[in-house]
Order: C-alpha cells, then structure tokens, then sequence
C-alpha cells in the first residue's frame, strides 16, 4: 500500500504552485501529482504536466485547451478547460489534499467544492478566508476537514500551537516586514512607480501579493484570514513589523509566555509543512544563524500613512460582507495601479469608498458574496474611469 499523498495543485504555474513542485520534486516517495491547473500559462502547465503526469490537468483559459490538448496528446493525461473544470477536477476520488494557490477571488469557488467533496486543505488562496470565512470555516467543520495553513505567517501561527491546542490564547502577534515603502511618508508614496513596488526586500512573490505587501493589504488581509483560521475576535490579533522577516509570527497565552516561529524567509518550508503535515520532512533549504542576524528588530506599523491595513480592520469589525467588499475594491485598485491608471495612494482611498458606498449584507450567503464581489468591481472600475 502506497504511502504517498495525493495532492491537486490549484495554481501550479504561479509563485506557491512553482515552489510547492520544488517540494514533490524533492520528496518523490511522500507525494503524487494528481491535478494541476493553471490561468493562462499553457506552456508551463505542458512542461510541468510531462514532469509529474498527474491525473488531469485543467487550463482555466479555454482559448489555449486545444494547445494543451495537442501539446499531451500522447500523454496519459485527461485535460480540461474552463473554471467549472477546476470546481470539478478537485473532487477526485484519488486526491488527498488540495493545495489552493489561485490567486484572489477566483479561488474561492475551487476551494469551496474541494471541501464538499471532503478534501483537506493546505490553503494559499488567504482571500478564499477574506471573502466568506465564516461560509468556508463552518462548512469545513461540518465535513470533517482540515485546513492547513501556507501563508508564513499563518503557519508560523499553526507550529506554535502544536500540542497546545488546549490552551486558550490571549493574542497573535502577527509581523510584517514592512515592504519597499517601509519609513516613507505618504508625500514619498505620491509618486511612487509600480517598478519600485514591486521590489520587496524579503521575499519572492507575485505581482499581486508583493503589491499588498508595499500598502499593508497582504497584513490586513492576513489579519482576516486569522480571525476564522483560529476563531479569534480583532482585538487578540496584532501587528508588528519586522523587517529581518527571521520571526515570522508569535502566540501568546493567558500566562503571558510567548511562543514565535523563526526562520529564513522561503515559501518552501510552509508549504512543505502544509503538504506533509503532521509529519516534518527532511529537506536542504538554507539553515538560518543567529551570528547571521545579531540584530532583530521590531516596530509599529505606520496604519496612518499605510490605511490599507486599518482599512482591513474597519472590515472586519463591521462583519457581514465588509471583507469581501474590502477584498473586490483591493484586486480592482492594485490591478490598475500594475497599470499605470491610478497612482499608489489612491489604492486606499478606493477601497474606502467601496466600504462606505456598497451596500452591506449582514449575513451574507454564497450568493451574497458573488453579488458583492460583481457589485464592488463594477463600482470601483467605474470610480477609476472618471
């Protein structure tokens, strides 16, 4: 009986999916490729689904299915197209565990299906948790499903409360480098380029993701995804910056002891303890020394010039479909910033509009947050185009 995991990558072209093959590449015998998916990168979704022939494969463009299909003709391998593909490839009998790297609102749909059909969850996609955390935490609970971390932060969290699940806790402490801006004031940040942007100085990331690191967005969205990841309330979430990225999060219990994760900045060892999760595989990334780094550093988070993350706050503590509202208007913004149609500072005051100008839902359904979501990007392309 084979002890391989049978893992579906949902975003295996992108930043998570690229490293999150590095990991199976490296640990043949703890897993098997059984999905891969991708957006529109058909060439790299050819070359990946020759490496590790899963099961299937599904491009979301449909444009490019008879490429794929030409490209894996002589392969064993089914290919699909379209998004409802996705929403139906992840229920698999054979799949173990889906590892949900789509970027934004469009992973939500994919991750939601998965669940149903009783699939764990190693999650990537942290706004599938903005959008509709209670809709995605409860309906796991209900069918016996766990879900994993990815985001470092979130997994940082999740090690720390190994065997200490019992213990009630007082707050998180999540960290933030602090971005390429971090110490700019917002007469700096007027001017800013997408080129500058997008230079995190830690971590290798998206266009998208390294975007909401440069505004606060990717913390305050971390904030929320926290929430129902760990069933806190907002006031026992913190932030902090911590520009070494070297502690990527801490825990603190009633007895005020504090617990933190640390280690080098790379993706790769979340992922690879999501995937192989509760087992710590062996591995060769880069070992973290303390002579290294003799000093680690942490500061406030500027939430008067970076309002994206006391944004996510307000978000938050309003509930109903506030977040997703939040989330809608951010990918609206930081695509037209990645285009040269609004500058840096007008990222936030979008987002702020959105949430005073949509009209809330208390307790949103499904289909509430779909509405939401079409309503919120109607309205924020519009106030882009004035």
């Amino acid at each position: 009986m084979s002890t391989k995991k049978n893992i579906a990558i949902l975003g295996s072209t992108g930043s998570i999916g690229t490293q999150a093959l590095e990991v199976v590449r490296a640990n043949p015998d703890s897993f098997s490729v059984e999905v891969l998916t991708a957006g529109k990168n058909a060439e790299l979704l050819i070359a990946q689904a020759l490496e590790f022939m899963p099961d299937a494969v599904v491009i979301e463009d449909e444009g490019q299915l008879s490429f794929l299909k030409n490209a894996l003709s002589k392969a064993a391998i089914k290919v699909y197209g379209g998004r409802q593909a996705i929403e139906q490839v992840v229920q698999m009998e054979k799949i173990d565990l889906v590892l949900t790297a789509i970027v934004g609102y469009a992973g939500l749909a994919s991750t939601l299906s998965a669940i149903r059909a009783g699939k764990n969850i190693a999650l990537a996609n942290k706004e599938t948790l903005v959008v509709a955390g209670g809709l995605v935490t409860s309906l796991a609970l209900e069918k016996g499903v766990n879900i994993y971390p990815v985001d470092s932060e979130h997994s940082a969290i999740f090690q720390c409360l190994a065997g200490e699940f019992h213990n009630p806790i007082e707050k998180i402490i999540l960290t933030a480098s602090g971005g390429p801006f971090r110490g700019k004031d917002a007469g700096f940040l007027a001017g800013v380029s997408k080129a500058q942007a997008l230079k995190h100085p830690n971590w290798d990331m998206g266009a998208k993701i390294t975007i909401d690191s440069a505004t606060l967005m990717n913390k305050g969205l971390e904030v929320i995804e926290a929430r129902w990841l760990f069933q806190l309330k907002p006031a026992q979430i913190d932030v902090v910056v911590h520009p070494q990225s070297i502690v990527h999060s801490l825990v603190q219990f009633r007895d005020g002891s504090l617990k933190a994760q640390l280690g080098l900045p790379d993706m790769k060892l979340p992922i690879q303890y999501a995937l192989s999760y509760p087992q710590r595989l062996s591995n060769s990334f880069r070992r973290f020394d303390f002579t290294e780094f003799p000093h680690l550093s942490f500061e406030k988070p500027d939430r008067k010039t970076f309002r994206c993350l006391d944004l996510a706050f307000r978000a938050l503590e309003k509930g109903g479909n506030a977040a997703c509202i939040l989330n809608a208007a951010n990918e609206v913004a930081v695509e037209a910033f990645l285009q040269d149609r609004i500058g840096f500072l007008k990222i936030p005051d979008l987002i702020e509009e959105a949430l005073e100008k949509i009209h809330p839902v208390a307790s949103p359904s499904y289909e509430d947050y779909v509405n939401t979501d079409r309503e919120t990007r109607k309205f924020a392309d519009e106030l882009i185009n004035l």
